[in-house]
């Protein structure tokens, strides 16, 4: 039950944080979120992963390197994509992600059947009309992208940077790149403590407190359980945005965030007792 209620918490403290955030957009705009949330992400990451730096070889900070501008450019899109096209639909899109990754290289009829949904929610989605921003929905495939090359990334470096070390020291890059954004945007105009507040917070909530929640939970649920629950972002997303933000969703969108949401959850009760054993460990 802890790491249940603790998967359910890592959610809805994403989902808030990015809403929160969003109410900066006016002052600081996405950029200036996406900064204050990678100062924040960095502080906590340092702490926790206390990277020795002067150790690294070069090809592990190759790899250091290409996860902090994988950071940037993923926050990035995706808070762009939120101010455009709404929480949900942006989570929608991202999720693409995590999910190209798991059905990639599969051979199982099921998880050809979970790709044609899953595309079928993409192209209810997209699907040409006078209110689509299109610009909003590439940068949200933008995100999924980047958040697929996360998965891959740090799948390297845990294999050759011990602990948290590796992330940590990316957290810390991809904050020192957006340095002179936040150093601009206070010697122009200092921005009012609210708007900042709620930078701090999205910082908290959607990058801080996940990671610690995340770590617990994976310690307590098996793997599939945990990436079975990662499911239900879109629609936490959604809630969040509709109940929160009042950003109401049409029967297509609703529908695109069904097919991709259950493409996962099917893929991932359909794998195999001891895939699922391989994963857990």
């Amino acid at each position: 039950m802890a790491g249940i209620c603790t998967m359910l918490a890592s959610g809805l403290s994403t989902q808030l944080g990015a809403a929160i955030g969003s109410v900066a957009f006016p002052v600081l705009g996405p950029v200036g979120v996406v900064a204050v949330r990678q100062y924040v992400a960095a502080a906590v990451l340092v702490v926790l992963g206390r990277p020795r730096l002067r150790s690294f070889t070069r090809r592990q900070w190759g790899l250091v390197l290409l996860l902090a501008a994988d950071f940037g450019v993923t926050n990035l899109s995706l808070y762009t994509a939120i101010d455009r096209i709404g929480l949900g639909l942006a989570v929608t899109l991202e999720f693409l992600g995590p999910l190209t990754i798991a059905l990639a290289g599969s051979r199982r009829r099921v998880d050809l059947g979970c790709a044609v949904l899953a595309v079928a929610g993409v192209v209810a989605l997209m699907r040409p009309r006078p209110t689509a921003d299109y610009l909003g929905m590439g940068l949200g495939l933008s995100a999924a992208a980047g958040w697929a090359a996360y998965i891959l990334l740090n799948r390297s470096i845990g294999q050759r940077i011990p602990g948290t070390q590796g992330t940590a020291a990316a957290a810390v890059l991809s904050a020192l790149v957006f340095l002179p954004i936040g150093t601009s945007l206070a010697a122009h105009h200092m921005p009012p403590a609210g708007a900042l507040g709620a930078a701090v917070a999205a910082g908290i909530l959607s990058s801080a407190l996940p990671f610690l929640m995340d770590l617990f939970t994976l310690r307590r649920v098996p793997a599939e359980a945990f990436g079975l629950f990662m499911s239900v972002n879109p629609v936490l997303a959604a809630s969040v945005g509709a109940l929160g933000m009042g950003q109401k969703l049409d029967v297509a969108a609703w529908f695109s965030m069904a097919a991709i949401t259950a493409a996962n959850a099917i893929s991932i009760l359909a794998q195999p007792r001891h895939a699922r054993r391989r994963d857990s460990a």
